[in-house]
């Protein structure tokens, strides 16, 4: 009974150290989108220097994965959990990288005079974002119809993409004195539609975790 408790606390630890993650995360792409758009290079800076934080947290619940599956020897469910945290953390950190990404874009062009009303990237970045959490709350809920739900709005990300690159294109073709920035958002674009596979990524773990089935290459 012991062993079981002390399994149910180690598993509510890292469950929380997850959902932390995920909370910082998702407040690292919704800050750098902030400084692109709103020409705020401060806090570009800050989620640079949050990024060691989001490191951090990766590391411990590396270890506390480890330590379940070395100590606590879950089965089933259990142990499909804790395989689909230590797989979704990295992802997470990658997401929180693509942030970062965003927040030196930002820093670039805050220097220069803005090219143009952004548009569709923030609606991308919101659209991403509102995929993040969606996934986090449907892994930790266990939730495959959720989890698969989101999996669907990547078609819109990949809409927004190619509107977004189209328009930059004929700027540029327009101007060449755009060419520089207009590529800086080019790369925030395609940043963003990376951080959305990522996102799918972390929704097929999820039908894994909760039904024990592989969907990822199925379509």
């Amino acid at each position: 009974m012991e062993i079981h408790r002390s399994l149910d606390r180690a598993l509510d630890l890292l469950r929380d150290r997850v959902l932390l993650l995920g909370g910082k995360t998702e407040a690292a792409l919704q800050r750098a989108m902030y400084a692109l758009v709103e020409r705020d290079s401060d806090a570009a800076r800050e989620v640079l220097e949050n990024d060691d934080e989001i490191d951090r947290l990766e590391l411990e619940i590396d270890r506390l994965c480890i330590d379940i599956l070395a100590l606590k020897q879950p089965a089933a469910r259990d142990l499909r959990f804790v395989i689909s945290v230590a797989k979704i953390t990295p992802i997470l950190e990658r997401i929180a990288d693509h942030a970062c990404n965003i927040a030196r874009v930002a820093i670039d062009l805050n220097d220069e005079p803005q090219l143009k009303p952004y548009v569709d990237l923030p609606r991308m970045a919101d659209l991403a974002s509102q995929m993040l959490r969606a996934a986090l709350d449907a892994f930790t809920s266990g939730d495959a119809m959720a989890a698969r739900a989101v999996i669907t709005r990547d078609d819109e990300i990949d809409e927004l993409y190619n509107r977004i690159f189209h328009d930059l294109i004929e700027l540029m073709a327009q101007d060449p004195t755009t060419t520089g920035r207009a590529a800086r958002l080019l790369f925030v674009a395609k940043h963003l539609e990376r951080i959305a596979d990522y996102v799918t990524d972390i929704c097929e773990l999820t039908v894994y975790m909760a039904e024990a089935a592989v969907i990822k290459h199925s379509n």
